[in-house]
């Protein structure tokens, strides 16, 4: 694509992606969208930029046309597989991928506190390792962050992720205002978090089921933890960090 961008976001639910959804909001050199695969597989319809569609065909169309002009953004997660990408080369070869992963252990509990009848899916790192590896089939050089990193280092983190997919590194990217956001309303509870911080942090909620204590969610995580390590052994590294480490 010589003048059009297609930047993707794949995340596991529950990745911090939302707070780096709500960084890249601050720029203003792309148009940055919520969720929009998911919301369509949930509630049959999503916005682009305005617009309402109500179909993954017509979805994609949106996409592009929005390309044609803008730099586009969206954010989307891997609880859920996304066919209609996955089968489409044409679409996945015109997007830049790049992929937000955290430890199973930790999805699971954060998951799980907003919906206990979670299944061992909506952790979401065998769906993300698949499109991972759809994508590098391609050809494709596909950007990998680690959650954790992102948070202890915010600057280095987002600086390099920014070098990766071809944007210019702006520092107001880091803090944002409190509070909620239109893209939020259909998965409203799910983002409560994010709407009151100002930036990356790296506390962590405390939860009373976790993967210590809940047979279920040690299992879940257990499945999950195959890719997650692969995932993770191509995280980007800034290079500061890796001379620091090694």
């Amino acid at each position: 694509m010589a003048n059009n961008r297609i930047i993707a976001l794949w995340a596991a639910p529950r990745s911090r992606s939302t707070a780096f959804f709500r960084s890249m909001v601050e720029r203003d050199d792309l148009l940055a969208l919520h969720e929009p695969f998911r919301n369509m597989q949930d509630y049959g319809h999503t916005d682009v930029h305005g617009r309402t569609v109500r179909s993954t065909p017509d979805l994609i169309a949106a996409i592009r046309d929005l390309a044609t002009d803008h730099t586009v953004f969206f954010k989307d997660t891997t609880d859920r597989r996304h066919p209609q990408v996955l089968d489409d080369d044409d679409l996945l070869k015109e997007m830049a991928h790049t992929f937000l992963i955290r430890r199973p252990d930790e999805i699971a509990a954060s998951f799980y506190a907003r919906e206990p009848g979670m299944i061992a899916e909506d952790v979401g790192l065998e769906n993300l390792h698949e499109m991972h590896a759809t994508v590098a089939a391609l050809g494709a050089a596909p950007v990998v962050i680690d959650s954790q990193d992102l948070v202890a280092n915010p600057t280095a983190m987002v600086s390099a992720y920014c070098a990766a997919v071809g944007l210019p590194f702006d520092e107001r990217t880091l803090t944002w205002q409190p509070g909620a956001r239109q893209e939020w309303v259909q998965t409203t509870g799910w983002h409560d978090e994010v709407a009151r911080t100002s930036g990356f942090s790296q506390e962590s909620s405390a939860y009373e089921q976790t993967t210590l204590n809940n047979e279920k969610l040690a299992a879940f995580a257990a499945h999950h933890e195959p890719f997650y390590r692969e995932l993770h052994a191509l995280r980007l590294v800034p290079a500061r960090t890796r001379t620091l480490n090694g």
